[in-house]
């Protein structure tokens, strides 16, 4: 039996969500990179004094590398409750996580004051980080899809992609005021806790904004579907994450794949490089920061453009242009920024981020529109947080060990190049999925046959 179909929301409403859900995860995103910005630019001076300064960054990105870990998580039980409960409640609780960690961040006492105490309580905020990011993703990008049309859910739900270049403009341009503003020992001493605290303005106004909107109505009218069902004929539903590794189990290995360019290219591009100019190059971090922050603008304004032609040509061959085209760009990107020249530097990053906009942008309706509604929260946030494990929580890492030991860009080039070679085959196996309609593939299959598999449900 299939879900009842729900009419498209007004175009007032559809704004209105989409404005939550973006304003959301700008949030939460700036929170997650100004830890990564932090990490490249002071942490390693306040939490891991008496180190090498490259084994400190080293130390430092791998508390940074911590928040990762945790993802999967928060994924897991996010994913569980929002399939059972709503996206709503879980985003709101995400954003409460996330803003209150951050806070915490910016009233830590450092080494000089607690001695060992102080890297550990770092982290374990770090990790509080990692699992709200893990559930936030997937509540936010589906609230969106499910409330929009088919025609245009590329182009709608790529706008709650926009919060990460959002709060990645957010966090650098703070950090850049701040460096400019401040000596480099007033910054050091007490400056960086400014954005940290800052957070804690910024969660207020997106639970006033997050609470003002309705709960998905393809979610509830799978949740009356599943609720009859059980009435009628006794069948229960299984643990959203059974149900996703029973029937879509390829398509989890789909989304973690086609994860791999995109997450790594994008902390190489935005969190490694800040230690690559300023210890490689020899740039200073001010002109570092700047250059992130203008790319950053670039990257918000070409999002919803890659999305909008996702809606044309289909999610496949969107994704395959960033991820070929960014595994292209590297050894340029690289040479580019070896010149010292800021101009270079800007186009260097500010392309890289182009081609990685052209991944993320398709990457919400993408992901939504494999899942069934009833265990999609659970399906998408599992395909997206646990390929970050691998992908996004070492890259930084990976890059500056690289650095470390090869002084050379080639090899960190060459990673970036495998993982675009992963995702290339990843997409090459996906089915496409433009315009499915999400309210035509069922909670679970009532029989285990073919016709009544989600998989089996769906369009080209």
């Amino acid at each position: 039996m299939a879900a009842p179909a729900t009419a498209p929301p007004a175009p007032s409403s559809l704004k209105r969500i989409v404005a939550a859900s973006l304003i959301g995860t700008t949030i939460e995103w700036y929170d997650f990179f100004l830890y990564g910005s932090a990490a490249a630019l002071v942490f390693n001076k306040l939490f891991f004094p008496g180190s090498d300064p490259l084994v400190g960054t080293l130390l430092s990105f791998l508390t940074y590398a911590v928040g990762f870990a945790a993802r999967p998580l928060g994924a897991l039980v996010f994913g569980h409750y929002g399939d059972r409960l709503g996206r709503k409640k879980l985003l709101v609780l995400s954003l409460l996580l996330m803003g209150g960690a951050t806070f915490a961040i910016g009233l830590l006492p450092t080494h000089a004051t607690v001695g060992s105490a102080a890297p550990v309580l770092l982290t374990a905020l770090r990790l509080v980080q990692g699992f709200a990011l893990g559930g936030e993703w997937g509540g936010a990008v589906l609230l969106v899809s499910e409330h929009g049309d088919a025609k245009r859910r590329g182009f709608w739900a790529s706008w709650p992609q926009t919060g990460a270049p959002a709060g990645q403009l957010l966090a650098t341009g703070v950090l850049s005021a701040l460096t400019a503003l401040l000596s480099d020992a007033a910054f050091t001493s007490w400056g960086w806790r400014i954005p940290f605290l800052l957070s804690g303005v910024l969660v207020i106004v997106g639970l006033w904004i997050r609470l003002s909107v309705d709960e998905s109505p393809v979610f509830k009218a799978a949740l009356a579907q599943a609720e009859e069902r059980k009435a009628v004929a006794g069948q229960a539903e299984k643990m959203p994450l059974v149900a996703v590794l029973r029937h879509h189990w390829r398509d989890v290995l789909v989304a973690m794949g086609a994860r791999m360019a995109e997450n790594i290219s994008y902390y190489v591009i935005t969190a490694f490089i800040l230690v690559y100019t300023t210890t490689a190059v020899e740039m200073s971090k001010q002109t570092a920061l700047n250059a992130v922050l203008i790319a950053s603008a670039v990257h918000f304004a070409v999002i919803p453009a890659w999305g909008a032609l996702s809606d044309r040509i289909g999610r496949r061959p969107v994704y395959l242009i960033g991820a070929i085209g960014v595994g292209a760009w590297m050894f340029p990107f690289f040479s580019l920024i070896d010149t010292g020249s800021f101009g270079n530097l800007l186009l260097a990053v500010t392309v890289g981020l182009v081609f990685h906009g052209a991944m993320y942008a398709p990457q919400a309706a993408f992901f939504s529109e494999m899942f069934a509604t009833r265990m999609r929260y659970s399906g998408a946030s599992i395909g997206a947080q646990f390929s970050s494990v691998a992908a996004g929580a070492p890259a930084p890492l990976i890059a500056t060990a690289l650095l470390a030991d090869y002084d050379s860009s080639t090899p960190i080039a060459l990673y970036v190049i495998a993982a675009a070679l992963i995702t290339v085959v990843a997409i090459g196996c996906a089915r496409e999925t433009r315009q499915r309609d999400l309210n035509a593939v069922e909670a679970e299959p009532a029989e285990e046959t073919p016709a009544a598999r989600p998989a089996d449900v769906r369009t080209a």
